[in-house]
């Protein structure tokens, strides 16, 4: 099985996002699957002027080999703000030249601690996707008021949510 790199789609600190991706990372390596775990906490402060337009770091050239260029498959998992997604995982789309996400596959969790699972945001994150080429999985899982089903310390309170992410990751690997 190839490797899959999880993408923690927000660059806030603590975040429910965060603790969803290292569920999903945890519970991937418990069957044996590669993963590498990439938070947009980590990316340059001054990622909207310096690695736009042509301009770049070496230390974004670095997060862009590490976890952009070596994979093949994706897991974003996106928190909603303002009924989408974070305006910092659309900088770092744009960041990155659109040839490293060409043709590769990509799985979408949305996380609220709403009701809807940022079903909305997931949605437009696959339209921006697909025009960089990539093959969106079919199955998009929404995580609906998520601090009722995962914990302060990101360990699973609910059997239900449970089971959702087992069947998702199951199901992606597949894909």
């Amino acid at each position: 099985m190839s490797a899959i790199t999880i993408i923690s789609g927000t660059n806030r600190p603590g975040s429910n996002t965060l603790k969803v991706a290292k569920l999903c990372q945890k519970m991937l390596k418990e069957q044996g699957v590669d993963t590498e775990l990439f938070s947009l906490e980590n990316v340059p402060q001054t990622i909207a002027f310096t690695e736009l337009f042509g301009k770049r770091t070496p230390e974004f050239d670095t997060l862009i080999t590490k976890y952009i260029d070596n994979g093949s498959k994706f897991l974003f998992i996106t928190p909603e703000y303002n009924g989408s997604y974070p305006g910092i995982l659309k900088t770092f789309l744009e960041a990155v030249h659109p040839k490293f996400f060409n043709f590769k596959k990509a799985g979408l969790i949305g996380v609220s601690d709403g009701r809807a699972g940022n079903l909305r945001g997931i949605e437009q994150l696959t339209l921006v996707l697909n025009y960089l080429k990539m093959t969106v999985f079919y199955n998009k899982l929404p995580i609906s008021s998520v601090t009722k089903h995962i914990d302060a310390n990101g360990e699973i309170i609910t059997e239900e949510t449970k089971v959702a992410l087992e069947n998702y990751l199951n199901d992606f690997m597949e894909f």
